[in-house]
């Protein structure tokens, strides 16, 4: 019996698919996996697509495959990071100096604090404490303040030179010298625009200067805050933490031992670090490091 003329199969209407380790994709380059493993991209786009329709891996960030550095979300915040200290500064100042001026009942936190400090006074009767908030309040006089910061600008010109700070070696020394007088500048003025009087409740004198805001808590801040920042500079990480982890803490101890010693109200205190630190801030970012080829980097007696 004869069997029936099996039917010819049709030409396929396109190229026969290639199967195997060298199957070819459409742009001629060799596929290890075949057409199953050109599917399914982590981009999810057909060869040949044109760069402006490309879909990245990630969306925040700007640009084609490979995403250009940094990504949009970040910025606002790395912003927030960069003006918190100046803005907190300047509300927390502008806020007690209103208090001040209008007597509002901010000002009950110092009446509270002062009792807290006589209590203690009558609980730990002795002179050992006195003398410590003594000699802890002196750290924001004139001397030794003001002689430690030009000592520091000296020391880090010295190192600046040494560095070969693109010429500007001396740059220091005036930062030091502009520093010691910008304090009376920006505590005098507001010394006698205010006029408040201190913690032992004496009327003031004609011609004497007021307690707000606080010129020790000023002096220290700023002498020991700037020499820091100078010597940071110039010197390896380690050191450089210890040095503004050593002028945060005189900032602060100066300021304990005048709210201790009744030189000054807590208040007074706050006002002269918030002075203090939108001074650094600036500074911070305006002095260059040596070698930087310019490039900008972005903590007396009469003041009492």
């Amino acid at each position: 019996m004869d069997s029936e003329p099996q039917p010819l199969a049709e030409p396929s209407a396109g190229p026969p698919s290639a199967v195997g380790p060298h199957a070819r994709r459409e742009d001629n380059q060799v596929a290890p996996g075949g057409a199953a493993h050109t599917e399914g991209r982590s981009t999810d786009r057909p060869t040949h697509t044109p760069r402006g329709a490309r879909n990245g891996d990630h969306q925040s960030r700007p640009g084609a495959l490979p995403p250009a550095p940094g990504r949009l979300s970040g910025v606002p915040g790395r912003v927030a990071r960069s003006v918190a200290v100046p803005v907190v500064a300047a509300v927390v100042l502008l806020l007690v100096s209103w208090q001040v001026a209008v007597d509002g009942p901010l000002l009950g936190l110092d009446r509270s604090v002062r009792a807290a400090v006589r209590t203690a006074h009558r609980e730990q009767p002795g002179t050992l404490l006195d003398h410590l908030g003594h000699a802890l309040s002196d750290l924001g006089s004139s001397v030794p303040a003001i002689p430690v910061l030009l000592a520091a600008g000296a020391l880090a010109a010295w190192r600046w030179r040494r560095a070969d700070a693109a010429g500007r070696w001396w740059l220091p020394l005036p930062v030091a010298v502009l520093t010691a007088g910008l304090i009376p500048l920006l505590v005098v003025p507001a010394k006698a625009a205010f006029a408040r009087p201190g913690p032992l409740g004496g009327p003031l004198t004609p011609g004497q200067w007021g307690w707000y805001p606080s010129g020790h808590t000023a002096t220290a801040s700023l002498s020991y805050g700037v020499a820091a920042l100078l010597l940071v500079r110039v010197t390896g990480p380690r050191a450089a933490r210890l040095l503004t982890a050593g002028a945060a803490l005189l900032a602060v101890v100066v300021g304990a031992g005048l709210v201790w010693s009744d030189f000054h109200w807590l208040l007074d205190v706050v006002a002269g670090w918030c002075l203090a630190a939108l001074v650094l801030w600036g500074a911070a970012r305006w002095l260059p490091r040596p070698g930087g080829g310019g490039r900008r980097q972005a903590s007396g007696s009469s003041l009492r």
